[in-house]
């Protein structure tokens, strides 16, 4: 199954400005797919093969000589040192376009890169696919339970694979392979115990001081490991805002999880059926939504400028998205059926940032789109 990727069009156009482009995002999101589709002239090849990473790590030189220009090299950060050699060719050189490098272990390929390509290469981030995507497509979920629950990585709906067969073995490997080659963990049970205790916190203010005492583990420590799962592309934490508009705020960012299939899975959810009475269901679909906002970002090439508003008497707006200096608020609601109640938040933050009803959206999960005097109502299909 081929599915059209919204970042193809960037990726190609930054190949004419830059020597390389650097495609970072999960394991399994699509990047080498992606690649291949967007340059179907170039040679491809991989660093997890061990031939490979050999040939690149022992005889840099060589490798070069054997791929000069107009290549794919999938998972480079696996040989760090071959970037210098990389870069003192492009230079020589002159030309664009010349290498696409992709990678999944996003600090140690970032760190390569401002070591040896910093200037030289254009940078973008493909997560698994969007709503749009998948609408576009023809593949998208009938229900928000299923889109939840289904995730959005790209084999789960190539190989008509079931999630609770996939993310089993995603984590499984993830955990196993990715996090001891990132960082050595001794206690990898703790480890485990903290990636499940994190899906148990969706949407929620992070508390690290909890998750150290649950854990039994010191507050380095889950610095440390919540870096290992934000790097790794698992979790992400939303920004708080900042104005503040003579109110207090609160400092300290949400968690969210980047794919809503493998947080379904750490939290042992095993289908629709069961989501559908989880007690999670509303932060799990929050998190669907603002994903969607994430990935619309990333997907034009632009890194997303998203913070959420709780000032310390509990008003709270879940999500504003800031577009050329200007907040649009969001309320993200778990209920099919419409209420004037959903715009209570959004009003109050209205009467404090004076916003016009145009900048103030609730989408929720029924069917029908609704313009109102305090704002529009969306459904959730309207996501792309």
């Amino acid at each position: 199954m081929k599915i059209s990727r919204t970042l193809q069009a960037k990726l190609q156009s930054l190949a004419m400005k830059f020597p390389f482009v650097t495609l970072t995002g999960p394991r399994q999101s699509g990047k080498s797919t992606l690649a291949a589709a967007a340059f179907p002239d170039y040679r491809q090849i991989s660093l997890e093969d061990l031939d490979n990473r050999e040939f690149a790590a022992n005889d840099p030189r060589g490798f070069i000589a054997t791929y000069p220009s107009q290549t794919i090299i999938d998972e480079v950060q696996k040989v760090p040192s071959l970037l210098s050699y990389l870069q003192t060719h492009a230079d020589r050189t002159g030309k664009m376009g010349m290498y696409i490098l992709t990678g999944s272990q996003n600090f140690e390929l970032m760190k390569a890169i401002d070591q040896s390509l910093a200037g030289r290469t254009g940078l973008l981030t493909l997560l698994p696919f969007s709503h749009e995507e998948m609408q576009q497509a023809g593949i998208l979920p009938e229900s928000y339970d299923a889109e939840i629950f289904y995730g959005s990585y790209p084999a789960i709906y190539d190989r008509e694979i079931d999630p609770a067969d996939y993310y089993p073995s995603y984590i499984k490997s993830y955990i196993e392979k990715d996090v001891r080659e990132m960082k050595a963990i001794e206690d990898l049970s703790r480890f485990k115990k903290l990636v499940r205790l994190c899906a148990g916190r969706i949407g929620q203010l992070l508390n690290k001081a909890s998750l150290a005492v649950e854990c039994g583990i010191s507050a380095p420590t889950v610095d440390a490991w919540l870096s290992i799962l934000e790097e790794s592309y698992i979790i992400y934490f939303l920004r708080p805002d900042y104005n503040n508009f003579s109110k207090r705020l609160v400092k300290s960012p949400k968690l969210y999880f980047h794919d809503t299939g493998l947080a379904c899975s750490l939290l042992d959810i095993r289908s629709q059926t069961q989501l559908s009475t989880h007690y999670l269901r509303g932060s799990l679909f929050e998190n669907m939504v603002i994903n969607e906002f994430t990935k619309r970002s990333l997907n034009r090439g632009n890194e997303p400028a998203l913070s959420f508003w709780r000032d310390s008497t509990g008003h709270e707006i879940d999500l504003i998205v800031s577009e050329e200096g200007i907040q649009h608020a969001y309320e993200i609601k778990s209920g099919a059926t419409f209420s004037t109640d959903f715009f209570k938040g959004l009003n109050y933050w209205a009467g404090l940032s004076g916003a016009a009803p145009s900048r103030r959206t609730v989408i929720y999960m029924g069917e029908t789109a609704l313009m109102t005097s305090d704002g529009d109502l969306r459904p959730w299909k309207d996501l792309g």
